[in-house]
């Protein structure tokens, strides 16, 4: 299989940036855990950024790193970082269980979005003060903010194993409770749709590059991007 220079740079890029959105997302859990009291993720070391300690070797490297390579770096990855373990039950009393439950899951997809946010805007200043004029300098910057912004859309599919699953049950009324935890069982199945059925994937795509057009045509990055609206 014969690579061009460009398509080399993709995938290493790509690896790159998986591999470093996947830690962060991780961290957001093991922090937000950690702040309500459950020293479980500080125990075993999850409370940092260091990638070492969040990657999974499968989901982290050798999964996304054939996604890109088959693709020949045109996909954005696809992986996953070691589950941050947490015990509930150490969990502060001041909220309820499934609440702090619920803000540890959406740590993970809000820490992506807040990397895709601070991607963007270091681009905008980039893009103002002309350090970046080259478009495959222009590339790079636009792969990180558009990976992270998928991310973020991607966990919070309201579907068990994911974390749009915990946050979904977490704001439920009680009597709801027990109907969904019998039909969360199906969540793993509507994961393997979205993943494997072109169209769910490519809606997916959709919702998040939309998310990403919005954003930088309100900051006014797509003055020096041109990008068509989704």
């Amino acid at each position: 299989m014969d690579f061009t220079p460009q398509e080399m740079r993709l995938i290493f890029q790509g690896i790159i940036f998986l591999v470093l959105s996947v830690c962060v997302h991780e961290f957001g859990h093991a922090i937000v855990a950690d702040k309500l009291g459950d020293r479980l993720p500080r125990s075993q070391g999850r409370t940092t950024l260091n990638p070492m300690a969040h990657a999974d070797p499968i989901g982290t490297i050798v999964f996304p790193l054939a996604s890109l390579v088959i693709t020949h770096g045109a996909s954005l990855g696809f992986g996953w970082g070691k589950p941050v373990m947490v015990n509930p039950t150490s969990f502060t009393r001041k909220l309820a269980m499934r609440t702090s439950h619920m803000l540890v899951a959406a740590a993970g997809p809000f820490m992506n979005l807040l990397l895709a946010l601070g991607v963007t805007l270091a681009h905008l200043i980039a893009a103002k003060m002309h350090w970046v004029t080259e478009f495959e300098a222009h590339q790079v910057f636009i792969y990180a903010g558009m990976l992270n912004f998928g991310l973020a859309v991607f966990n919070c599919i309201p579907a068990h194993p994911l974390d749009g699953g915990t946050i979904l049950e977490g704001l439920l009324p009680n009597r709801y409770l027990k109907t969904y935890q019998e039909y969360s069982i199906y969540g793993p199945f509507v994961l393997m749709a979205i993943i494997m059925v072109p169209p769910l994937r490519a809606g997916l795509g959709h919702i998040a590059f939309s998310m990403y057009y919005h954003w930088i045509d309100l900051i006014g990055l797509n003055n020096y991007l041109h990008l068509a609206a989704p």
